[in-house]
């Protein structure tokens, strides 16, 4: 191999490692990262951004050949990932069929979604396509098939679009320790060869700068959210607006109440909340990152099914960093501030809580 013939994928290397370094910048001028637990996790957070991003953009990107694989797990997490959902992405094109295949599991909530992912250019998910389980044919033992493609098919459908890169699968649990996840498999039904072609120079530098992008356009995205709630939603979760969590990948069949919490020693934030007829619904604190916090150690999440409830329905959350003894107990993990996500999944009212911030201490 000549100089020159080295040079170009040693150039790509210095050229995407250059790129990374600046995207260090997004955590080290982040106003709202004011502690040194804020800025720890912030570069954390990059390295998993970038963990998810050669996964998206090097290890799973032909999608005439896709597979599943996980954008957010208890150590790579984005956009108030969460807790009791198990995620599984594939990358797809709109100019492609596909079949996805499978046995249903006994999770209670299982959804497929089509995508059109532009979180390294403007930071928004668009949604192609939709499908529910609900709305899905299975046989007796719990095997399905799914034609995902822009042109209706019989049978089960999952629409695309000119621009669709994504597929999205959702299932999220009531209690992990009891329910079966679903098995999927995807394939390309017109894939034009019949195995992948080997790795090239454009192939490595187009996977780096789209890695990079990812990174930087999906942190710089959640920043933003950051800065607004901290700024809208202190200590509050009334963002009844929905049109930008939509926008960023949210699932159409959630109601999402956002906000920011801050705490100083000895103080908890009480949440009152009536509970609407819905199938799901539980509350979450992440830090400033909008990453859940640890729940492989804490307790930093309550669901529909391991709540205690009020008399009269009602839910009382308490956010602190020790137990008060009474509500439902949300752990801080060593943090005094955040944000934090209330979801409600197909109801059709959305109450909005009552919120206080109460001394528990002295």
């Amino acid at each position: 191999m000549s100089g020159a013939d080295r040079e170009a994928p040693g150039e790509a290397w210095r050229q995407f490692c250059r790129r990374l370094e600046k995207a260090g910048d997004l955590v080290f001028d982040a106003e709202v990262a004011g502690t040194p637990i804020d800025q720890v996790e912030g570069y954390r957070y990059l390295s998993r951004l970038l963990r998810i991003a050669l996964d998206m953009h090097m290890e799973n990107a032909d999608p005439d050949f896709p597979g599943f694989y996980q954008a957010s797990h208890p150590t790579a997490k984005i956009g108030a990932d969460n807790p009791d959902n198990l995620y599984l992405n594939a990358s797809i094109s709109g100019a492609r069929r596909y079949r996805i295949t499978g046995r249903r599991g006994s999770v209670p909530i299982l959804s497929f979604g089509s995508k059109a992912n532009r979180y390294a250019v403007d930071g928004t998910m668009a949604s192609t396509g939709e499908l529910d389980a609900a709305d899905i044919r299975f046989e007796p033992d719990g095997s399905f098939e799914i034609i995902a493609s822009k042109e209706r098919a019989n049978g089960n459908w999952l629409p695309l679009a000119d621009d669709s890169s994504m597929l999205l699968v959702r299932q999220t649990f009531l209690d992990r320790d009891s329910e079966v996840p679903a098995t999927v498999r995807i394939e390309a039904i017109d894939a034009p060869r019949a195995t992948p072609e080997p790795l090239t120079l454009g192939k490595l530098e187009q996977g780096f700068d789209r890695a990079v992008a990812f990174v930087e356009g999906t942190a710089r995205t959640f920043l933003h959210w950051a800065d607004l709630f901290k700024a809208e939603q202190l200590n509050r979760l009334a963002t009844t607006d929905q049109t930008m969590f939509f926008k960023a990948g949210g699932d159409p069949t959630i109601h999402y109440l956002h906000g920011y919490w801050k705490l100083a020693p000895g103080e908890a934030l009480v949440i009152e909340t009536p509970v609407p007829d819905c199938t799901f619904w539980n509350f979450q604190l992440d830090n400033i990152w909008m990453e859940s916090l640890d729940y492989r150690f804490h307790r930093i999440h309550v669901n529909k099914h391991g709540a205690r409830t009020n008399a009269d329905g009602s839910v009382t959350i308490v956010v602190a960093a020790r137990d008060p003894g009474y509500g439902n107990w949300i752990d801080t993990a060593g943090h005094d501030h955040g944000t934090m996500l209330l979801r409600w999944t197909g109801a059709t009212e959305h109450p909005v809580p009552q919120t206080k911030v109460v001394k528990i201490d002295g």
